[in-house]
């Protein structure tokens, strides 16, 4: 299995590669940058010789929700005590379901246990979910690591079965998003 970390910072060094490359979607991409935001395309063509791989880390950084390269990081690889959490945990794929949502960690504890569910966070809230939703996230409901962080993504027991967890998940996103 691939460290989440590692298999970000690939994804920077091809997304670094295609925009040194002139490649529009690429530098389309560019566009999660603040400052590039609102940048025209022949803006960005100019840009592409000086953009370097921190400039792509913190674009796949951005992608996930995160505000930089070194908040991802450090939530991802459990570093810190995380305070936002980015989007990561909740794409749009998963808008579908019914979530208990949740603005004070301690609610969303006390309503994970009472049904059982899975708890995530959605950059500063809180959301508990049912199993069919981790399964939309790609992930396995069944995956042991899921009890070893105690079904707590937030605080987990266990702060490398988390990074598994998000090694899995990252596995699975597409190439050209993160």
């Amino acid at each position: 299995m691939t460290d989440a970390i590692q298999e970000l910072k690939v994804r920077a060094e091809i997304l670094h590669g295609r925009v040194r490359a002139r490649d529009k979607r690429a530098l389309a991409r560019l566009r999660a940058l603040p400052p590039l935001r609102r940048a025209a395309d022949r803006e960005l063509l100019a840009l592409a010789g000086a953009i370097r791989r921190r400039h792509c880390l913190a674009v796949i950084a951005a992608e996930l929700g995160f505000s930089d390269w070194t908040v991802a990081r450090r939530v991802i690889t459990g570093e810190d005590v995380a305070v936002d959490f980015g989007t990561l945990l909740c794409p749009p794929r998963c808008g579908g379901h019914i979530n208990r949502w949740y603005a004070r960690y301690d609610d969303a504890t006390a309503v994970r246990k009472s049904c059982r569910g899975y708890l995530l966070a959605y950059r500063r809230q809180y959301l508990v979910v049912e199993r069919d939703y981790i399964e939309t996230l790609g992930l396995d409901p069944d995956d042991g690591d899921w009890e070893r962080l105690g079904f707590d993504w937030v605080r987990p027991r266990d702060v490398s079965a988390r990074s598994r967890l998000y090694a899995k998940l990252v596995a699975r996103l597409p190439r050209e998003a993160a």
